[in-house]
Protein backbone atom coordinates (compact mmCIF):
# COMPACT_ATOMS: atom_id res chain seq x y z
CA UNK A 1 0.00 0.00 0.00
CA UNK A 2 1.29 3.45 -0.90
CA UNK A 3 1.76 6.05 1.83
CA UNK A 4 -0.41 9.07 2.53
CA UNK A 5 2.55 11.26 1.59
CA UNK A 6 2.85 9.60 -1.83
CA UNK A 7 -0.91 9.72 -2.39
CA UNK A 8 -0.98 13.50 -1.94
CA UNK A 9 2.39 14.17 -3.55
CA UNK A 10 1.19 12.68 -6.84
CA UNK A 11 -1.21 15.61 -7.19
CA UNK A 12 1.46 18.17 -6.35
CA UNK A 13 3.68 16.67 -9.05
CA UNK A 14 0.95 16.81 -11.69
CA UNK A 15 0.21 20.45 -10.85
CA UNK A 16 -3.32 19.91 -9.53
CA UNK A 17 -2.47 21.61 -6.24
CA UNK A 18 0.57 23.58 -4.99
CA UNK A 19 0.41 21.61 -1.75
CA UNK A 20 -1.78 19.68 0.65
CA UNK A 21 -1.91 18.27 4.16
CA UNK A 22 -3.67 15.11 5.22
CA UNK A 23 -4.47 13.06 8.28
CA UNK A 24 -5.96 9.60 8.67
CA UNK A 25 -6.54 8.26 12.18
CA UNK A 26 -8.10 5.01 13.26
CA UNK A 27 -8.16 4.58 17.00
CA UNK A 28 -4.66 5.31 18.29
CA UNK A 29 -3.06 4.86 14.87
CA UNK A 30 -2.46 8.23 13.15
CA UNK A 31 -0.74 9.07 9.88
CA UNK A 32 -0.17 12.63 8.68
CA UNK A 33 1.50 14.15 5.64
CA UNK A 34 2.32 17.68 4.49
CA UNK A 35 3.46 17.99 0.88
CA UNK A 36 4.29 20.80 -1.51
CA UNK A 37 4.05 24.51 -0.76
CA UNK A 38 1.63 27.12 0.55
CA UNK A 39 1.63 28.91 -2.82
CA UNK A 40 2.69 28.48 -6.43
CA UNK A 41 5.77 30.61 -5.77
CA UNK A 42 7.02 27.98 -3.31
CA UNK A 43 7.60 30.67 -0.72
CA UNK A 44 7.18 28.23 2.18
CA UNK A 45 6.57 24.50 2.54
CA UNK A 46 3.31 23.05 3.75
CA UNK A 47 3.35 22.00 7.40
CA UNK A 48 0.93 20.39 9.79
CA UNK A 49 0.34 23.89 11.25
CA UNK A 50 -0.59 25.57 7.94
CA UNK A 51 -3.90 27.47 8.06
CA UNK A 52 -6.50 26.92 5.31
CA UNK A 53 -9.84 28.36 4.23
CA UNK A 54 -11.94 25.29 4.99
CA UNK A 55 -15.15 26.41 3.21
CA UNK A 56 -18.05 23.97 3.60
CA UNK A 57 -16.47 21.74 6.23
CA UNK A 58 -17.51 24.72 8.35
CA UNK A 59 -21.08 23.36 8.10
CA UNK A 60 -20.82 20.46 10.60
CA UNK A 61 -19.10 22.77 13.11
CA UNK A 62 -21.98 25.25 13.00
CA UNK A 63 -24.56 22.43 13.14
CA UNK A 64 -22.82 21.20 16.31
CA UNK A 65 -23.18 24.68 17.80
CA UNK A 66 -26.93 24.61 17.13
CA UNK A 67 -27.06 21.24 18.89
CA UNK A 68 -25.33 22.80 21.92
CA UNK A 69 -28.35 25.07 22.19
CA UNK A 70 -30.72 22.12 21.75
CA UNK A 71 -28.89 20.28 24.55
CA UNK A 72 -29.36 23.31 26.79
CA UNK A 73 -33.08 23.53 26.04
CA UNK A 74 -32.74 26.95 24.44
CA UNK A 75 -33.99 25.48 21.17
CA UNK A 76 -36.01 22.40 20.25
CA UNK A 77 -35.78 20.69 16.88
CA UNK A 78 -39.49 21.18 16.19
CA UNK A 79 -39.48 24.87 17.20
CA UNK A 80 -40.50 27.42 14.60
CA UNK A 81 -37.58 29.75 13.91
CA UNK A 82 -39.90 32.77 13.77
CA UNK A 83 -39.34 34.01 17.36
CA UNK A 84 -35.63 34.49 16.60
CA UNK A 85 -35.80 35.04 12.85
CA UNK A 86 -38.96 37.15 12.41
CA UNK A 87 -37.91 37.82 8.82
CA UNK A 88 -38.92 34.20 8.14
CA UNK A 89 -42.22 34.29 10.07
CA UNK A 90 -44.41 34.34 6.94
CA UNK A 91 -42.37 33.00 4.01
CA UNK A 92 -43.73 32.58 0.51
CA UNK A 93 -42.84 29.86 -1.97
CA UNK A 94 -42.62 30.01 -5.76
CA UNK A 95 -45.63 28.23 -7.23
CA UNK A 96 -43.34 25.77 -9.04
CA UNK A 97 -39.52 25.63 -8.88
CA UNK A 98 -39.33 27.15 -12.38
CA UNK A 99 -41.83 29.96 -11.65
CA UNK A 100 -40.84 33.64 -11.71
CA UNK A 101 -39.93 35.05 -8.31
CA UNK A 102 -43.21 36.99 -8.13
CA UNK A 103 -45.43 33.93 -8.75
CA UNK A 104 -45.72 32.76 -5.15
CA UNK A 105 -47.97 31.04 -2.65
CA UNK A 106 -47.83 31.11 1.16
CA UNK A 107 -45.71 28.51 2.92
CA UNK A 108 -47.82 25.59 4.10
CA UNK A 109 -46.22 25.59 7.55
CA UNK A 110 -43.53 27.42 9.53
CA UNK A 111 -39.82 26.79 9.04
CA UNK A 112 -38.44 24.81 11.98
CA UNK A 113 -35.01 24.37 13.53
CA UNK A 114 -35.00 20.82 12.14
CA UNK A 115 -35.65 22.18 8.64
CA UNK A 116 -32.55 24.36 8.90
CA UNK A 117 -30.39 21.56 10.27
CA UNK A 118 -31.29 19.00 7.61
CA UNK A 119 -31.19 21.69 4.90
CA UNK A 120 -34.85 21.33 3.95
CA UNK A 121 -36.14 24.80 4.86
CA UNK A 122 -36.77 25.69 1.21
CA UNK A 123 -33.74 27.93 0.65
CA UNK A 124 -30.62 26.81 -1.19
CA UNK A 125 -29.18 25.52 -4.46
CA UNK A 126 -30.86 22.84 -6.54
CA UNK A 127 -29.44 20.82 -9.41
CA UNK A 128 -30.81 23.40 -11.88
CA UNK A 129 -28.94 26.67 -11.43
CA UNK A 130 -31.10 28.42 -14.03
CA UNK A 131 -34.20 28.55 -11.81
CA UNK A 132 -35.31 32.19 -11.32
CA UNK A 133 -35.57 31.90 -7.53
CA UNK A 134 -31.89 30.94 -7.30
CA UNK A 135 -30.56 34.13 -8.91
CA UNK A 136 -31.12 36.31 -5.80
CA UNK A 137 -29.22 33.80 -3.66
CA UNK A 138 -26.11 34.48 -5.70
CA UNK A 139 -26.72 38.14 -6.48
CA UNK A 140 -28.06 39.46 -3.15
CA UNK A 141 -26.89 36.90 -0.59
CA UNK A 142 -23.47 36.16 -2.18
CA UNK A 143 -23.94 32.40 -1.96
CA UNK A 144 -21.37 30.34 -3.84
CA UNK A 145 -17.57 30.55 -3.52
CA UNK A 146 -16.70 32.20 -0.18
CA UNK A 147 -16.18 35.96 -0.36
CA UNK A 148 -16.30 37.10 3.28
CA UNK A 149 -15.72 40.81 2.70
CA UNK A 150 -18.52 41.03 0.11
CA UNK A 151 -21.46 39.85 2.24
CA UNK A 152 -23.66 42.29 4.21
CA UNK A 153 -24.02 42.10 7.99
CA UNK A 154 -26.49 39.55 9.40
CA UNK A 155 -29.49 41.87 9.87
CA UNK A 156 -29.17 43.26 6.33
CA UNK A 157 -28.57 39.75 4.98
CA UNK A 158 -31.73 38.49 6.68
CA UNK A 159 -33.72 41.43 5.35
CA UNK A 160 -32.60 40.49 1.85
CA UNK A 161 -33.41 36.83 2.48
CA UNK A 162 -36.95 37.78 3.54
CA UNK A 163 -37.54 39.26 0.07
CA UNK A 164 -36.56 36.01 -1.68
CA UNK A 165 -39.18 33.24 -2.07
CA UNK A 166 -38.52 29.68 -1.02
CA UNK A 167 -37.81 27.27 -3.87
CA UNK A 168 -39.79 24.49 -2.16
CA UNK A 169 -42.20 24.22 0.74
CA UNK A 170 -40.57 23.80 4.18
CA UNK A 171 -39.62 20.16 4.72
CA UNK A 172 -40.19 19.18 1.10
CA UNK A 173 -36.72 19.06 -0.50
CA UNK A 174 -33.02 19.07 0.38
CA UNK A 175 -31.26 22.16 -0.95
CA UNK A 176 -27.64 23.12 -0.57
CA UNK A 177 -25.79 25.74 1.48
CA UNK A 178 -28.13 28.57 2.51
CA UNK A 179 -29.59 26.83 5.56
CA UNK A 180 -26.13 26.69 7.16
CA UNK A 181 -25.77 30.46 6.83
CA UNK A 182 -29.20 30.88 8.42
CA UNK A 183 -28.10 28.58 11.26
CA UNK A 184 -25.26 30.97 12.02
CA UNK A 185 -27.69 33.89 12.32
CA UNK A 186 -30.03 31.77 14.45
CA UNK A 187 -27.24 30.98 16.92
CA UNK A 188 -26.41 34.67 17.25
CA UNK A 189 -30.05 35.69 17.73
CA UNK A 190 -30.77 32.97 20.32
CA UNK A 191 -27.65 33.71 22.36
CA UNK A 192 -27.55 37.47 21.86
CA UNK A 193 -23.88 37.15 20.94
CA UNK A 194 -21.88 37.26 17.70
CA UNK A 195 -21.46 33.84 16.13
CA UNK A 196 -17.63 33.90 16.34
CA UNK A 197 -17.80 34.62 20.07
CA UNK A 198 -20.20 31.74 20.79
CA UNK A 199 -18.26 29.25 18.66
CA UNK A 200 -15.03 30.25 20.38
CA UNK A 201 -16.41 29.81 23.88
CA UNK A 202 -18.42 26.62 23.38
CA UNK A 203 -16.39 24.73 20.76
CA UNK A 204 -13.01 26.16 19.82
CA UNK A 205 -11.59 26.91 23.27
CA UNK A 206 -12.77 23.66 24.94
CA UNK A 207 -11.46 21.59 22.01
CA UNK A 208 -8.16 23.46 21.75
CA UNK A 209 -8.97 24.69 18.23
CA UNK A 210 -6.65 27.67 18.60
CA UNK A 211 -6.29 28.42 14.88
CA UNK A 212 -9.96 28.20 13.94
CA UNK A 213 -12.04 31.33 13.30
CA UNK A 214 -13.43 33.61 10.64
CA UNK A 215 -10.19 35.53 10.08
CA UNK A 216 -6.45 34.98 10.48
CA UNK A 217 -4.71 37.35 12.95
CA UNK A 218 -1.63 39.22 11.67
CA UNK A 219 0.71 37.08 13.78
CA UNK A 220 -0.45 33.93 11.98
CA UNK A 221 -0.53 35.16 8.38
CA UNK A 222 2.86 33.55 7.77
CA UNK A 223 1.13 30.16 8.21
CA UNK A 224 -1.81 30.98 5.91
CA UNK A 225 -1.97 29.68 2.34
CA UNK A 226 -2.78 31.56 -0.79
CA UNK A 227 -6.00 30.39 -2.48
CA UNK A 228 -6.26 29.53 -6.17
CA UNK A 229 -8.70 28.62 -8.89
CA UNK A 230 -8.02 26.89 -12.23
CA UNK A 231 -7.20 29.46 -14.92
CA UNK A 232 -9.00 27.86 -17.86
CA UNK A 233 -8.00 25.18 -20.31
CA UNK A 234 -4.26 25.62 -19.93
CA UNK A 235 -4.11 23.75 -16.66
CA UNK A 236 -2.61 26.64 -14.70
CA UNK A 237 -3.74 28.29 -11.49
CA UNK A 238 -4.66 31.90 -10.80
CA UNK A 239 -4.64 33.38 -7.32
CA UNK A 240 -8.11 34.11 -5.94
CA UNK A 241 -6.98 35.37 -2.54
CA UNK A 242 -3.69 36.16 -0.81
CA UNK A 243 -2.87 35.58 2.88
CA UNK A 244 -3.44 39.29 3.56
CA UNK A 245 -6.70 39.29 1.56
CA UNK A 246 -10.33 38.60 2.44
CA UNK A 247 -9.67 36.43 5.49
CA UNK A 248 -7.17 38.81 7.12
CA UNK A 249 -9.93 40.87 8.80
CA UNK A 250 -13.14 39.83 10.54
CA UNK A 251 -16.10 39.76 8.12
CA UNK A 252 -19.36 41.60 8.69
CA UNK A 253 -21.19 38.31 8.05
CA UNK A 254 -19.55 35.25 9.64
CA UNK A 255 -20.69 32.52 7.26
CA UNK A 256 -21.93 29.34 8.91
CA UNK A 257 -21.92 27.74 5.47
CA UNK A 258 -18.27 28.25 4.60
CA UNK A 259 -16.46 31.05 6.40
CA UNK A 260 -14.01 29.35 8.75
CA UNK A 261 -10.26 29.02 8.54
CA UNK A 262 -8.66 26.11 10.38
CA UNK A 263 -5.84 23.59 10.53
CA UNK A 264 -5.48 19.85 10.27
CA UNK A 265 -5.22 19.34 14.02
CA UNK A 266 -8.06 21.71 14.87
CA UNK A 267 -10.57 19.83 12.71
CA UNK A 268 -9.11 16.57 14.02
CA UNK A 269 -10.01 17.70 17.55
CA UNK A 270 -13.58 18.35 16.39
CA UNK A 271 -13.76 14.96 14.68
CA UNK A 272 -12.43 13.13 17.74
CA UNK A 273 -15.10 14.82 19.86
CA UNK A 274 -17.79 13.41 17.56
CA UNK A 275 -16.25 9.93 17.78
CA UNK A 276 -16.15 10.23 21.58
CA UNK A 277 -19.92 10.79 21.69
CA UNK A 278 -19.54 14.49 22.36
CA UNK A 279 -16.75 14.46 24.95
CA UNK A 280 -13.24 15.89 24.94
CA UNK A 281 -11.12 14.59 27.81
CA UNK A 282 -13.28 14.96 30.90
CA UNK A 283 -15.43 17.71 29.37
CA UNK A 284 -18.75 17.16 27.63
CA UNK A 285 -19.28 19.34 24.57
CA UNK A 286 -22.42 17.67 23.18
CA UNK A 287 -24.74 15.01 24.50
CA UNK A 288 -24.44 11.53 23.00
CA UNK A 289 -27.96 11.94 21.65
CA UNK A 290 -27.02 15.21 19.92
CA UNK A 291 -24.03 13.56 18.22
CA UNK A 292 -26.07 10.57 17.08
CA UNK A 293 -28.81 12.85 15.77
CA UNK A 294 -26.51 15.09 13.74
CA UNK A 295 -24.40 12.27 12.30
CA UNK A 296 -27.35 10.07 11.21
CA UNK A 297 -29.43 10.10 8.03
CA UNK A 298 -32.04 12.87 8.39
CA UNK A 299 -33.60 12.85 4.91
CA UNK A 300 -36.49 10.95 3.41
CA UNK A 301 -36.19 9.46 -0.05
CA UNK A 302 -38.45 12.21 -1.40
CA UNK A 303 -36.36 14.96 0.20
CA UNK A 304 -33.12 13.84 -1.41
CA UNK A 305 -34.59 13.00 -4.81
CA UNK A 306 -32.85 14.90 -7.64
CA UNK A 307 -30.03 15.99 -5.30
CA UNK A 308 -27.30 13.75 -6.73
CA UNK A 309 -25.54 16.76 -8.21
CA UNK A 310 -24.29 17.34 -4.67
CA UNK A 311 -24.92 14.16 -2.70
CA UNK A 312 -23.74 11.51 -5.20
CA UNK A 313 -25.94 8.85 -3.67
CA UNK A 314 -25.31 9.89 -0.07
CA UNK A 315 -27.83 11.13 2.45
CA UNK A 316 -27.57 14.10 4.84
CA UNK A 317 -27.44 14.48 8.59
CA UNK A 318 -27.02 17.89 10.18
CA UNK A 319 -24.34 19.92 8.39
CA UNK A 320 -22.78 17.05 6.43
CA UNK A 321 -23.46 14.03 4.26
CA UNK A 322 -23.96 10.52 5.65
CA UNK A 323 -23.12 7.36 3.71
CA UNK A 324 -26.08 5.00 3.68
CA UNK A 325 -24.53 2.29 1.52
CA UNK A 326 -21.44 1.45 -0.48
CA UNK A 327 -21.99 3.45 -3.65
CA UNK A 328 -18.27 4.24 -3.99
CA UNK A 329 -14.99 2.49 -3.14
CA UNK A 330 -14.50 4.88 -0.23
CA UNK A 331 -18.04 4.57 1.15
CA UNK A 332 -18.64 3.24 4.63
CA UNK A 333 -22.07 2.98 6.29
CA UNK A 334 -22.41 5.88 8.71
CA UNK A 335 -19.45 7.84 7.30
CA UNK A 336 -20.23 11.47 8.17
CA UNK A 337 -18.54 14.50 6.63
CA UNK A 338 -18.32 16.78 3.68
CA UNK A 339 -16.15 18.70 1.22
CA UNK A 340 -15.24 22.36 0.95
CA UNK A 341 -15.17 24.24 -2.32
CA UNK A 342 -11.72 25.63 -1.49
CA UNK A 343 -10.26 22.11 -1.76
CA UNK A 344 -10.95 20.59 1.66
CA UNK A 345 -12.59 17.42 2.94
CA UNK A 346 -13.16 15.87 6.37
CA UNK A 347 -15.05 12.79 7.60
CA UNK A 348 -15.56 10.61 10.64
CA UNK A 349 -16.65 6.96 10.61
CA UNK A 350 -18.12 6.11 14.04
CA UNK A 351 -18.24 2.36 13.38
CA UNK A 352 -14.46 2.16 12.82
CA UNK A 353 -13.29 5.11 14.92
CA UNK A 354 -11.76 6.78 11.86
CA UNK A 355 -11.12 10.47 11.19
CA UNK A 356 -9.85 11.56 7.77
CA UNK A 357 -9.00 15.14 6.77
CA UNK A 358 -7.35 16.57 3.64
CA UNK A 359 -6.79 20.29 3.16
CA UNK A 360 -5.56 21.97 -0.01
CA UNK A 361 -5.92 25.43 -1.52
CA UNK A 362 -7.43 25.08 -5.02
CA UNK A 363 -11.08 25.87 -5.66
CA UNK A 364 -13.30 23.05 -6.88
CA UNK A 365 -14.72 23.66 -10.36
CA UNK A 366 -18.07 22.02 -9.58
CA UNK A 367 -19.84 19.73 -7.11
CA UNK A 368 -17.93 16.64 -8.28
CA UNK A 369 -14.93 16.03 -6.03
CA UNK A 370 -11.55 16.32 -7.76
CA UNK A 371 -9.13 13.42 -8.14
CA UNK A 372 -7.04 14.69 -5.20
CA UNK A 373 -9.97 14.12 -2.83
CA UNK A 374 -11.06 10.84 -4.35
CA UNK A 375 -7.57 9.35 -4.12
CA UNK A 376 -7.37 10.53 -0.53
CA UNK A 377 -10.73 8.94 0.27
CA UNK A 378 -9.62 5.62 -1.20
CA UNK A 379 -6.50 5.75 0.92
CA UNK A 380 -8.49 6.55 4.06
CA UNK A 381 -10.99 3.76 3.37
CA UNK A 382 -8.19 1.21 3.18
CA UNK A 383 -6.35 2.51 6.25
Amino acid sequence: MTSLHDTLMAHVRDGSVPGAVGLVARGDRVETAAVGYVDVDRSAPMTRETVFRIASITKPVVAAAVMVLVDEGRLALDDSVAPWLPELAAPVVVRTPSSPVDDVVPAARPITVFDLLNSCAGYGFSSDFSLPALAPLFGELKQGPPQPQGVPAPDAWMAALARIPLLHQPGEKWLYNTCSDIQGVLISRVTGRPLPEFLSERLFEPLGMADTGFAVPPARLDRFTSYYRPSGTGGGLERADAPDGQWSTEPAFPSGAGGLVSTLDDWYAFGRMLLADGTHGDRRILSSEAVRTMTSDRLTTAQRKDSDLFLEGQCWGFGAAVDIGTAHPWSAPGRYGWVGGTGTTAHVVPSTGTVSIMLSQVEMTGPTAPATMRDFWRYAAAY
